[in-house]
């Protein structure tokens, strides 16, 4: 992959983090979000505990991390129907919503 592309991450923290609630969530992502033009890759998932160093941020819930070969298919992706209708359905249950956008290659 020589040309740069836009990774977005971002994390959600629910306000009611049961595991019900963290599956649901991912559940979502892979419904509403992975499906859409120029993504080249599209992982979401739940905080890996066992992970427990110092620089391990644990104020999460729900991990979304898409890849998009470029800054205008995020562009798209961003007012698509479908990533919409994931805000729309999911919005309520989020305390917290962090996003990290990175040209990456």
């Amino acid at each position: 992959m020589s040309q740069s592309c836009l990774s977005h991450l971002v994390f959600f923290t629910l306000k009611d983090g049961d595991a019900a609630n963290i599956s649901h969530l991912v559940s979502e992502c892979h419904r509403y979000l992975k499906n859409h033009p120029g993504v080249v890759s599209f992982f979401a998932g739940t905080l890996a505990a066992e992970y427990d160093r110092p620089v391990n941020d644990k104020g999460f819930h729900v991990c979304l991390n898409v890849v998009f070969d470029s800054r205008e298919s995020h562009d798209i992706y961003q007012t698509a129907p479908d990533h919409l209708a994931f805000i729309e359905s999911n919005r309520d249950s989020w305390a917290q919503v962090r996003v990290f956008d990175a040209d990456v290659t």
